[in-house]
């Protein structure tokens, strides 16, 4: 036994001995800070150099109000933290947005203080427009650095594995308590003591075992001073969506109802705004796609297939027809394949640029649809040789909202024929992630990238 509290003692040393991760991103939020505040500088200075011909005296003083409110917007953004080092749309997106404030600020100031009259508006309004195009180019370079500074990810974890043995991922230090010689032994100082050790510097911890044991490690590592988890693999077969409370008891989310009145408003708002944006379009090719399946084969230009919506009630979709007339299919049993002999020479254009799913806005305007949300799928739509609720149980889950047009399934490239198990659950976990975190903010991204995967191979 005591061979193996050394081997403890061994490894939490050597794990202790690496300079924490915490230490680094510190160092490249500095660095974020410094390219903030030098980026600002930078757009104002050339602003006044571009508009008189040389820096003017106001400049600094104008900077020497920005800086420091620059500084306190970002702080307050959290455009200094962990999620700025994970995403760089993120990164770049709260710097930009802390500028904007900081400039509201300033000019509220200047109001107040009857001084603007002494400043350049001109000067004022190309350096911030510069002064956004350089942040954004700061937050990239210090985004790239920290690449390179946290090869493996920002984020240490270390993986508790008592009687189980898991892969490490990116970032990841996996230890097997057992050959370790570590186990929640409540009673032992010592025990806690070489525990504590081991994961010290990690960011997050996550403890690996059987349910009978995850109180006693609950226990010794409530006081280790670290964000820990259970791994819990019956919660992915429930579903869990998140946690809540019954009283004193703690209870697991499942499902969720509709969003409240305030943001179903926003969202419908928001669908209609799009729609008459591209309803002009809609009407224009229409008109040149029905032409062009008239002319091809003289059939219907429009296809209606039932599709399962929202609280899993049923609904006609519209869709330019794509197939030949004698061949479609109404209930979905059969998946589209790559070089499918059903689709019609203009159906095969019409599918590789998603022009097909254009007529969905008419859904979209009648209410059934949503510009995002979880595509609808037809009742007898199989993976694999089964129907989708019998792959995947959670599958009548993403039903709680409206389908969509588009949606974080298909951006992420999750479309296209369903041939596996994986190719349907990994629309599923897709869409319920976006159920479950849904924004507004969030739509507009998705549907920002959308028009990134229009053209996908997997657009058949």
């Amino acid at each position: 036994m005591s061979n193996r509290y050394e081997l403890a003692v061994e490894m939490a040393e050597r794990h202790g001995q690496a300079q924490p991760k915490s230490w680094r991103r510190a160092q490249i939020y500095m660095a974020m800070a410094a390219a903030d505040l030098l980026m600002i500088s930078l757009g104002f200075m050339i602003a006044s150099v571009l508009w008189a011909g040389y820096v003017e005296k106001n400049v600094s003083t104008m900077l020497a109000f920005i800086l420091p409110i620059q500084m306190l917007a970002g702080l307050n953004a959290q455009s200094y933290g962990m999620a700025t080092l994970i995403s760089p749309a993120r990164s770049v997106t709260r710097a930009v947005q802390s500028f904007l404030w900081t400039m509201l600020a300033v000019i509220c100031m200047g109001f107040l203080l009857k001084v603007g009259a002494e400043y350049s508006r001109a000067i004022a309004a190309i350096g911030a427009a510069l002064s956004v195009a350089l942040l954004i180019a700061g937050r990239m370079g210090v985004f790239w650095l920290g690449t390179r500074v946290l090869i493996d990810g920002p984020i240490s974890k270390v993986i508790l594995c008592d009687g189980t043995m898991l892969l490490p991922g990116p970032g990841e230090t996996i230890i097997n308590t057992a050959a370790a010689g570590l186990a929640p032994m409540l009673h032992d100082p010592m025990m806690l003591d070489r525990i504590g050790r081991a994961v010290r510097h990690a960011d997050r911890v996550i403890v690996a075992c059987a349910p009978d044991r995850r109180v006693a490690w609950a226990t010794a590592l409530k006081g280790a001073g670290v964000d820990t988890e259970l791994l819990m693999p019956e919660f992915e077969e429930l579903g869990v969506l998140g946690t809540d409370s019954y009283g004193d008891a703690i209870t697991a989310i499942v499902a969720r109802g509709p969003l409240g009145l305030r943001n179903r408003a926003i969202k419908r708002c928001f669908d209609l705004f799009i729609v008459a944006w591209l309803l002009p379009v809609l009407l224009g090719v229409t008109g040149l796609v029905a032409l062009l399946i008239k002319l091809d084969d003289g059939g219907p230009v429009f296809f209606v297939q039932r599709r399962i919506g929202q609280g899993n009630r049923l609904f006609p979709m519209y869709k330019f027809r794509s197939m030949k007339a004698a061949q479609l299919d109404a209930g979905g049993v059969q998946s589209t394949q790559r070089g499918d002999s059903r689709i019609t020479r203009v159906g095969r254009i019409l599918r590789s640029t998603s022009i097909d799913e254009l007529p969905q806005l008419f859904n979209v305007l009648k209410g059934d649809m949503s510009i995002v949300g979880p595509r609808p799928h037809a009742l007898a739509s199989t993976a694999g040789d089964a129907l989708f609720w019998e792959v995947d149980q959670r599958y009548w889950g993403r039903h709680a909202a409206k389908p969509g047009l588009t949606g974080l399934a298909q951006v992420r490239g999750f479309r296209g024929a369903t041939e596996t198990a994986s190719d349907l659950t990994n629309r599923v976990q897709a869409d319920l992630e976006y159920l479950a975190n849904w924004t507004i903010w969030r739509d507009m991204r998705i549907v920002a990238a959308t028009f990134g995967v229009l053209l996908h191979h997997n657009a058949y």
